[in-house]
């Protein structure tokens, strides 16, 4: 059944709008929910806050992230990958600015490279902002006048004649606050009664006037009621047959000002607007310029009462210096005797470009006329993502339409969705639509390759390289075996990283030249699909690299040369998906892992263990047995009989005992016993369950010939383990083609040193 669009509209608009109320209703309404009277950079800081948070690990830190910036209102379209340490020092200085500690005069500058997330913030802040404003809690408020029921017939419009009732009334052009209609004494009063309640949460802070417009009907209303000797002069001048209170859903020209890079016009003109002298000449202006005749169309008059946005900056550098006043004295004049007060929080939006401009004085030394600008300019700085997994699900984003954010329990999930195949439908030069793979670890070299491109070398500790520096960054350990090296004891200085290296748009297109190339280039030999490998990728962001302008010659070398690293990578995870499909069906059950360890800690013991399956003797040929059969580390002459030698008595108490120990300190607030071990979480016990080498395959598979792989005779064991291997990866997120070009190129390799 077709779902009533029609009528989900109306419900949503519905939830969206309230009916008009009074001033007086609206302070009520205020004083119940005081987060609905909250001056700008409140009201910004408590709609990124009402989304919560979620722990996330960049840089190899975990950190919480505010879900605001993940856009979840608009499933996540414009979401913000990365940067989250950026994103926190922000929220931190509206934190400060609200509670109006300091920072006040500060212009909120986002700066950084291209193709860093600076123009998702932008779209992210506009859809937060007006889905929070569709809640309760984030409701915004404004005034709207009618003055054609006043003794004197003149309306208060943009030169129009009202029709009915409803067209007599006029909104705020700036959304001015409902508390700017009370006299400054009683309004202070106001807040401190508001905020008194409030019980220690950052106070309400409403210090500005009417805005010219509204001032003109505040005044028209004064004057005709003073003069018929009216006594409650406020109340008349505010009574709802004048004056009513009125929510509105923020959005771009309704609380959020955008000033695009392609926009012009005078530095007036762009910060409130432009008098229309049409309009002067139809109002009754009385020899004055009337308020009413002005557009209210620049930036800040849109943004008012929330949030300016100067995007590309560079291209408003003439007019940054006519915005210090703005933060200062949070006032703009129209004309020289009209003025108006302004709450709005200003960011500015920049490529590094705009730093040029900011230092073409800078040799003057004291003499710098923007000196004044650059101190009032509160940088924060978009970098390059430096997570493998963020930089993989960016790529994705950039060549689909998903737009899901990646959160995960735990990082294993993460980690399948990095090496996870992409299958695209595209359309070819004869028009035809035919399905093209991105084999498992495409993306992912595609994105290990341009992160490593951005990670500082001089900071790399003797023994590692920038392959492990990005694995650090991205989980937070490296892991072999049991040996386990967490991020903390090393010694990164961040300075640079992120700084430069490949931006997500050259990898986008490299990837988007190969899924439109022509079919089969790589590989005419697999006429089912076709699909390109990771060695495909990687081999294509190399070789462009030079012939890039975006590249100098000292850049495309240095990225050149950090590619071996990442191949080998690469390759070592190939290498393990096909180990893991040829020993898939020789895997050690977890119940004879838990029968070992039993064992062996009976044996470290010397005496009977109480298990939940009864009372354990240690048994010195099953203990054997499983270390020469499933561990491979040990041969037969490492044991007396069934003894064990020196060797393998120091293994089974540093790596299985100690294992077995920390465990258990690990997990002391509860009752400990060898029976309730996840012995898959142990290192040393995991690396059992899930590592395999070729060692163990050469002595489970003596006749496996990997030199035939490719085309293996018929009724051989080498046939018949390919047969396997195949399916188990088309099992495991490989296409038959892909399994099939990875396995070979595996065996190419091994081939070389089976013997």
């Amino acid at each position: 059944m077709r779902r009533n669009y029609i009528r989900e509209a109306d419900r949503a608009l519905d939830g969206a709008y309230e009916e008009p109320m009074s001033l007086a209703e609206y302070v009520d309404a205020a004083f119940e929910s005081p987060s609905i009277a909250s001056h700008a950079s409140k009201y910004l800081l408590e709609a990124i806050e009402s989304m919560g948070t979620r722990p996330v690990v960049e840089e190899g830190e975990e950190r919480e992230r505010y879900r605001f910036f993940d856009d979840p209102h608009n499933d996540g379209e414009h979401a913000i990958l990365g940067n989250t340490e950026v994103l926190n020092g922000f929220v931190d200085d509206l934190r400060t600015i609200a509670a109006e500690r300091g920072k006040g005069e500060k212009i909120i500058w986002f700066d950084g490279p291209t193709a860093t997330g600076k123009s998702e913030l932008k779209r992210c802040l506009i859809n937060g902002l007006r889905e929070y404003s569709k809640t309760p809690e984030g409701r915004r408020y404004t005034v709207e006048w009618n003055v054609a029921n006043a003794s004197d017939t003149r309306g208060l419009s943009y030169g129009d004649e009202g029709i009915d009732d409803e067209d007599d009334w006029y909104e705020s052009p700036v959304q001015v606050h409902p508390f700017s209609v009370f006299p400054p004494e009683v309004r202070r009063r106001l807040l401190a009664d508001m905020n008194a309640e409030l019980d220690g949460h950052i106070p309400v802070a409403v210090d500005v006037d009417l805005d010219p417009f509204c001032r003109e009907a505040y005044d028209y209303l004064e004057e005709q009621y003073r003069r018929n000797g009216k006594g409650d002069l406020f109340s008349a001048i505010t009574d709802p047959k004048h004056l009513r209170v009125k929510n509105y859903v923020v959005d771009v020209g309704r609380g959020i000002g955008v000033l695009h890079s392609e926009d012009d016009g005078s530095p007036k003109e762009r910060l409130v607007g432009s008098w229309m002298p049409g309009m002067l000449r139809e109002l009754d202006s009385r020899g004055r310029k009337n308020p009413q005749a002005f557009s209210y169309d620049g930036v800040l008059s849109q943004g008012n009462c929330l949030l300016t946005i100067v995007e590309d900056a560079t291209q408003h550098s003439d007019l940054l210096q006519k915005l210090l006043n703005v933060p200062d004295e949070r006032h703009v004049k129209l004309d020289k005797g009209i003025g108006m007060d302004i709450d709005t929080q200003l960011v500015i939006i920049s490529n590094p470009d705009l730093d040029v401009e900011l230092d073409k004085f800078a040799d003057r030394n004291g003499r710098d006329p923007l000196k004044a600008l650059k101190r009032r300019l509160d940088r924060h700085e978009f970098r390059y993502l430096t997570n493998l997994s963020l930089e993989t699900e960016l790529i994705r984003r950039e060549l689909t339409n998903e737009t899901e954010v990646w959160d995960a329990d735990d990082y294993e999930e993460i980690a399948e969705r990095i090496r996870a195949p992409l299958v695209l439908d595209v359309r070819d030069g004869r028009g035809d639509v035919r399905d093209r793979e991105l084999a498992p670890h495409a993306l992912e070299a595609a994105a290990l390759y341009s992160v490593v491109t951005r990670l500082d070398a001089e900071d790399v500790p003797p023994g590692l390289n920038l392959v492990d520096k990005a694995v650090l960054f991205d989980r937070g350990y490296l892991q072999e075996g049991d040996d386990r090296r967490d991020i903390e004891e090393f010694e990164f200085g961040h300075e640079s990283d992120g700084t430069h290296g490949i931006p997500v748009t050259y990898t986008r297109d490299i990837v988007a030249d190969l899924l439109h190339g022509d079919r089969d280039r790589h590989h005419p030999e697999l006429p089912v699909e076709r699909v390109i490998m990771p060695g495909d990728v990687l081999d294509a962001m190399a070789d462009e690299l030079a012939e890039t302008p975006v590249f100098s010659r000292a850049e495309a070398t240095e990225y050149e040369g950090r590619l071996a690293s990442v191949k080998s990578y690469v390759f070592e995870q190939q290498e393990r998906d096909v180990l893991d499909a040829l020993l898939a069906e020789k895997g050690v059950e977890e119940e004879t892992v838990a029968e070992y360890v039993e064992h062996v800690y009976a044996w470290a013991g010397d005496e009977q263990l109480e298990t939940e399956r009864g009372p354990v003797d240690p048994d010195p040929l099953l203990m054997k047995l499983f270390e020469t059969e499933h561990l491979g580390r040990f041969g037969s002459g490492a044991y007396v009989g069934n003894e064990p030698t020196d060797p393998v008595k120091r293994f089974r108490r540093e790596k299985v005992i100690t294992a077995l120990n920390r465990y258990a300190w690990e997990n002391r607030d509860e009752e400990f016993s060898v029976s309730n071990v996840d012995f898959s979480e142990i290192p040393v016990i995991k690396e059992v369950l899930e590592t395999h080498d070729w060692t163990d395959v050469q002595r489970l598979f003596e006749d496996l010939d990997p030199r035939q792989w490719n085309d293996p005779p018929a009724n051989t064991e080498t046939a018949a383990i390919k047969a396997r291997t195949i399916e188990h990866m088309t099992d495991h997120g490989y296409s038959e083609a892909s399994a099939e070009l990875t396995s070979r190129k595996v065996m190419r390799e091994v081939s070389y040193k089976w013997d």
